[in-house]
């Protein structure tokens, strides 16, 4: 499959839905299976394809029980794409310390009006 970019495989809603699953614990790949072909009708198949692409990647592994195939999430792509992440979450933090103080100054100026009960 080659070198893909996290935000590839992330990018596509069945996956991002599968890693949810496994997020709970370790899954059952005919349970992951009946999970995304209610969800988002598309075939068994396809629903092994997706769970192909989580293990190429590097974002799930797949472990042998028997004739179960167990799948789980793998942390190490995730620490990635939160470390590039956290390079834009000043903008985040600023933008909701801003949303704050305006929340709180509207909530003065109501009080001050008589419009705002004093357990707001």
């Amino acid at each position: 499959m080659g070198r893909v970019h996290a935000f590839d495989v992330l990018g596509d809603p069945v996956r991002r839905r599968i890693l949810e699953l496994l997020a709970a614990g370790e899954q059952a790949s005919g349970r992951v299976s009946a999970v995304i072909r209610d969800e988002f009708g598309i075939s068994q198949p396809a629903v092994s394809q997706h769970l192909k692409v989580l293990r190429e990647s590097g974002f799930a592994s797949v472990r042998a029980d028997g004739t179960r195939r167990l799948y789980a999430v793998e942390t190490a792509p995730l620490r990635q794409v939160d470390a590039w992440l956290e390079r834009f979450r000043g903008f985040w933090d600023q933008r909701l310390d801003a949303l704050g103080t305006e929340l709180a100054r509207g909530k003065r100026e109501r009080r001050a009006q008589g419009e705002v009960s004093e357990d707001e």
